[in-house]
């Protein structure tokens, strides 16, 4: 059931991004996701968008937010799903099974970093892959899901 505007994006983050801040800033930067969340409000507030900004650690609570995102009706959903892009076959199905479009957020270029990083089952899914650029990476995704 369709319930909310075709104006929200939803913004799903997964494991250990809660920590980003602290967590190997050589790699991610000194934003948290506070940061990072108003970056982006203030960047949809322009664009004429809402924001629904989420983390878990949970690889099925990421599963029951993309059906959701899709059920309410959501824009796009920008989905950084961290260690799970590498492993999970279940955000894969997920994102095929829905028709909400999914657009990639890595913070760091996983290609540049440990193998096991080099391939994206989120990847294979998503409209398109945002990385490599920071924090700043939310943003550019955000204005590709305007796009849309």
């Amino acid at each position: 059931m369709m319930t909310s505007s075709t104006n929200t994006i939803y913004v799903l983050n997964g494991p250990n991004l809660n920590l980003l801040g602290t967590r190997e800033p050589e790699i991610y930067g000194p934003d948290t996701l506070d940061d990072i969340a108003g970056m982006l409000e203030d960047r949809a507030r322009e664009l004429g968008l809402e924001i629904d900004m989420r983390q878990t650690n949970h690889e099925g609570m990421l599963v029951d937010w993309l059906h959701e995102a899709q059920a309410e009706g959501a824009k796009a959903v920008l989905l950084n799903a961290a260690a799970y892009t590498h492993t999970s076959i279940a955000l894969l199905d997920a994102i095929k099974a829905i028709r909400t479009p999914v657009i990639e957020v890595h913070i760091s270029d996983p290609s540049t970093r440990e193998e096991f990083r080099h391939i994206s089952y989120v990847g294979m899914a998503a409209v398109e892959t945002v990385q490599g650029q920071g924090t700043q990476g939310y943003v550019t995704a955000l204005e590709a899901a305007a796009r849309l």
